[in-house]
């Protein structure tokens, strides 16, 4: 059986502990799932998440040709898949998840899940006051340093 945490090593390599929705979902931020409504395009009570490879998965998520393709495969993720990158990362529709999987899926190649997981943790993280961040931000909540995480 799968813990809590491994549901969040999506297979595309971006890791769910980090997204907004997955952050959103948690913490039941309604102001922040206000927020998300405009920049994925649907209502409020479509923002639920708890990681990619759980039973409760965001909307696009559910359909992704990325988790279809493992899937036939019969591969965890793109981290173990000869043909990377592929024509589905080329393709995928939000700017940001494309840069983070060609930076993200090597080193998940490299470190191995668990390691990979605990980086990508520590690395959306502020440099000046150390507040947890989420992927695609721009500036912290804690203290509003400008920063650039992908």
């Amino acid at each position: 059986m799968m813990d809590d945490h491994s549901k969040l090593a999506a297979p595309c390599g971006m890791y769910c502990g980090v997204c907004a929705i997955y952050i959103a979902h948690r913490d039941d931020n309604l102001k922040f799932k206000e927020r998300l409504t405009g920049l994925y395009g649907v209502a409020i009570d479509e923002l639920h998440c708890k990681g990619c490879l759980s039973d409760d998965v965001f909307s696009y998520c559910r359909v992704c040709p990325i988790k279809a393709c493992t899937a036939q495969k019969g591969i965890e993720g793109c981290h173990q898949c000869a043909d990377f990158p592929c024509a589905h990362i080329e393709t995928f529709p939000f700017p940001v998840g494309k840069k983070v999987m060609l930076r993200s899926v090597p080193a998940r190649r490299e470190l191995g899940t668990e390691r990979w997981m605990e980086e990508e943790e520590k690395r959306y993280r502020c440099p000046r006051c150390g507040n947890a961040l989420f992927r695609g931000v721009k500036r912290c909540r804690g203290c509003g340093e400008a920063v650039q995480m992908d």
